[in-house]
């Protein structure tokens, strides 16, 4: 029989020959917590050597949200460094796991989908997104930056889009997802279940799927944040956030405006790590890219600006966090680095 589980948080079944995994957790939006990430793991793993599975999907209960983001609350409560060793080295392998699995992976990203969402969507062969997709990156606001594989996807995007994307958090629907393939279709919510439906009793094969996806899916309209591209590429080319900043102050578009807000109630550690992230981050394959990523989560999450934004978000939701520096100037570049440097012990490094 193949491998079946209800773990609570996460229910893996099968349906036909498909792989259907729920995150279940609808009341905090399908966060994603250690234990869901070693019950996707646990299932990739079973049905990877099952040949009556041929295909996996993942999608989101509740009808809100695909997956919010990883469950930072928990990792900024704990206080405790083993567990976000433990959560960001599994949830960067599951991602890897993701984006190599040997069977076609499909994620219905129908609802919001941030952070640790994305890594779960959009390493995937498929990416589906409805109507009611909302998809962001909005780690500069919590003492954070872009992670769970952001070094490699964004800097697939064209110019300087993935720097907007990393740096400003800003809200992506379907049609900007298509525009910037990072979706690779577009599916009315309501046809979900019965895509699930056809899936399940096809072939599985990557024509048969495209069939499938071919049925259901509609034509997406114009996207607003591509047709960007050529201001964006023009006001995100600075070598430094001031330089971004400056920029951005001098520009009449709302879009821009809203950036720069974003900026300025961004932690500056974050905005500097993640500029230097994407920028030194191109042309890196996803598994070197994730390595990197590891050694930033590590070193942000016991530091002040981590702790201090998952409270002013999350938690207080006063959305007045108190960053330590406060101002960019005050941080010099020597000070980046170490958050990039090897661990002093190799054996600390992510293994794949």
């Amino acid at each position: 029989m193949p491998y079946a589980s209800d773990a609570g948080d996460v229910v893996a079944e099968v349906r036909g020959g498909l792989g259907l995994i729920t995150l279940n957790r609808p009341k905090a939006l399908n966060a994603l917590s250690l234990e869901m990430i070693r019950a996707i793991e646990a299932a990739l793993a079973a049905w990877a050597a099952d040949d009556l599975v041929r295909a996996v999907l993942i999608r989101g209960a509740g009808g809100k949200a695909f997956c919010a983001g990883g469950d930072v609350r928990a990792v900024a409560a704990s206080h405790a460094v083993d567990l976000g060793r433990r959560f960001f080295a599994e949830e960067y392998r599951l991602n890897f796991h993701i984006h190599t699995y040997r069977k076609p992976f499909l994620a219905l990203i129908d609802g919001i989908t941030m952070g640790g969402g994305c890594g779960l969507s959009l390493h995937a062969a498929y990416v589906i997104a409805t109507e009611r997709t909302m998809l962001a990156m909005p780690e500069t606001v919590l003492g954070l930056f872009p992670d769970v594989g952001a070094t490699w996807f964004l800097n697939r995007l064209p110019g300087e889009m993935g720097v907007y994307l990393g740096l400003s958090g800003v809200r992506l629907r379907a049609d900007d997802l298509a525009a910037l393939n990072l979706a690779t279709h577009v599916v009315p919510s309501a046809a979900a279940p019965s895509l699930i439906d056809a899936l399940a009793t096809a072939a599985l094969d990557a024509p048969a799927i495209d069939a499938v996806l071919a049925r259901y899916s509609e034509a997406p309209g114009v996207s607003a944040v591509a047709a960007r591209r050529g201001e964006v590429d023009r006001l995100f080319a600075g070598a430094t956030i001031e330089d971004i900043a400056k920029a951005l102050s001098g520009a009449e578009t709302e879009w821009a405006k809203e950036a720069l807000t974003v900026l300025r109630r961004a932690s500056p550690t974050s905005l500097k790590i993640t500029l230097r992230q994407l920028r030194t981050g191109r042309g890196l394959g996803l598994d070197e890219a994730l390595r990197i990523e590891y050694r930033l989560a590590l070193r942000c999450t016991i530091g002040h600006d981590f702790a201090e934004g998952v409270r002013a978000i999350l938690v207080d939701k006063d959305n007045a966090p108190r960053w330590q520096p406060d101002r960019l100037d005050a941080l010099d570049e020597i000070s980046i680095d170490a958050y990039f440097a090897p661990f002093p012990e190799p054996s600390d490094e992510l293994v794949l």
